[in-house]
């Protein structure tokens, strides 16, 4: 049988390799590349335009003075650890940097684990999520209203002012106070005591001013004077009503016809600096003392002119940073609950089902499984909010009053104050601007190796 006679690749006559008459593998392989290139390039001038470029300008930037023309050296780095205003605001970065991730990954994790198993835990989720569809800047307005000082307006002080008066008695009427021709006068502490003893048969009056008619008892009546004679056995009657008329007219220490009493007006009989009997003014402001208290001096205590409590100042100078990151947490606790509880329902059940077998509680589950399988998904939620708060802005500058910005004051927001301010420094502005990218830096590599740490797995 004759056999096929052999043939060299390259000899006369030999057949040539697929793409040899198009110019062979390196012309393919160069025109793949040149394809590569013509669609990456758009991203890449985009990146640089976007991205290189303005780093490049701001570390350039940040070694010059204000003005752009004088050579600076390190001078804007000294200045970001010596001006006062700039060290509140690292600080405040390193609170938010620790606290804020730390609290919204907890809730979240808090959140997935306990709505695993209800059955309306999806509605759950979805209300906890829900915030994270509102822009910081809508957040922002809602919880400055929030946490307004005036309970009749923010919710929190509401709510707080509410729990208060149910354990301790508020004030009555908070500055009311004496004229000089009222039979009253100041006895030390914010408490008034008549100027002389009253006595069985006479009608003590106990006028007062200063409150505010939206102050009024809703079921105050018009005052009433009772007669001398209507004290049981000698005891003491009397009046305490606001002696003003609205409108004018009326004469002082007089009961006028529009003047009304003074509700719940506490008032103390004192004998040689003891209370010998107590009583309280009754809807039209009469009350009456029992006969021990004839010749002894009618005291009104303290207690029913303090000024009313109106809640916890949480835009004030030593609340204002966890006051916001409070409105942060309540955003992004959703979006850590959402990421753990996918990462929740991909732990082995049958870890958790033998641990129970062998007698652990929920807690040790919880402790010694749940959390454990859990840490490649909480490690990239608190890296991710970790990023997310070395540049907050939106909310300090929206929540914080001017007269506590200062106190509450971030790097991203003391960049915008240096660099758009009235008294605009480019070349510090400049300088915070890579001090937050060197900030940055170290958490995106951690959270690099830990990406290319779980690929190998």
């Amino acid at each position: 049988m004759a056999t096929a006679p052999e043939v060299t690749p390259g000899a006369a006559g030999a057949p040539k390799p697929p793409g040899a008459a198009r110019g062979g593998p390196s012309r393919v392989t160069g025109s793949r590349r040149t394809i590569a290139v013509g669609f990456l390039l758009p991203a890449l001038v985009l990146l640089g335009a976007l991205v290189v470029y303005p780093i490049g300008y701001s570390v350039q930037r940040s070694f010059f003075d204000k003005s752009g023309d004088s050579f600076a050296g390190l001078d804007n780095y000294i200045a970001l650890f010596t001006d006062d205003t700039i060290l509140t605001a690292v600080r405040n970065n390193a609170i938010w940097a620790v606290a804020a991730p730390a609290v919204a990954t907890a809730l979240g994790l808090i959140f997935a684990v306990l709505t695993e198993r209800v059955r309306w835990g999806t509605a759950f989720k979805l209300l906890v999520f829900m915030p994270m569809a509102i822009s910081m800047l809508a957040a922002g307005i809602i919880f400055r209203l929030v946490y307004e000082q005036d309970p009749d307006r923010g919710v929190a002080n509401a709510v707080w002012v509410g729990v208060h008066d149910t354990f301790a008695e508020s004030s009555g009427f908070p500055r009311a106070r004496p004229l000089p021709v009222h039979p009253l006068k100041a006895a030390g502490g914010g408490a008034y005591i008549t100027k002389s003893p009253v006595r069985s048969g006479e009608v003590a009056r106990l006028p007062l001013i200063g409150v505010p008619p939206a102050q009024m008892p809703g079921d105050a009546r018009p005052a009433h004077e009772p007669d001398a004679a209507s004290g049981q056995g000698g005891g003491i009657t009397g009046t305490a009503w606001l002696d003003f008329t609205r409108g004018g007219g009326g004469k002082p220490n007089a009961v006028d016809p529009k003047e009304v009493g003074l509700k719940g007006l506490r008032i103390e009989a004192v004998k040689d600096g003891t209370v010998v009997a107590t009583t309280q003014a009754a809807a039209d402001g009469s009350f009456t003392l029992p006969p021990s208290a004839d010749g002894a001096l009618l005291r009104l205590p303290a207690s029913n002119f303090r000024e009313q409590y109106n809640g916890v100042e949480w835009l004030g100078p030593s609340l204002v940073t966890p006051a916001i990151i409070g409105s942060y947490v309540w955003m992004w606790a959703g979006f850590a609950m959402v990421l753990i509880a996918a990462g929740l329902a991909s732990v082995p059940r049958e870890l958790m089902e033998a641990a129970r077998v062998d007698g652990a509680n929920e807690w040790q589950v919880f402790r010694r499984i749940t959390v454990p399988l859990l840490a490649p998904v909480l490690a990239v939620v608190l890296v991710t909010l970790m990023i997310n708060v070395l540049k907050i802005f939106d909310l300090v500058f929206i929540i914080a009053p001017g007269s506590a910005q200062d106190d509450a004051n971030v790097l991203a927001l003391q960049l915008y104050r240096s660099s758009f301010g009235t008294d605009a420094d480019l070349g510090v502005g400049s300088a915070i601007a890579v001090l937050l990218l060197l900030l940055v830096i170290p958490v995106m590599a951690f959270n690099i190796r830990r990406m290319r740490r779980e690929a190998r797995r």
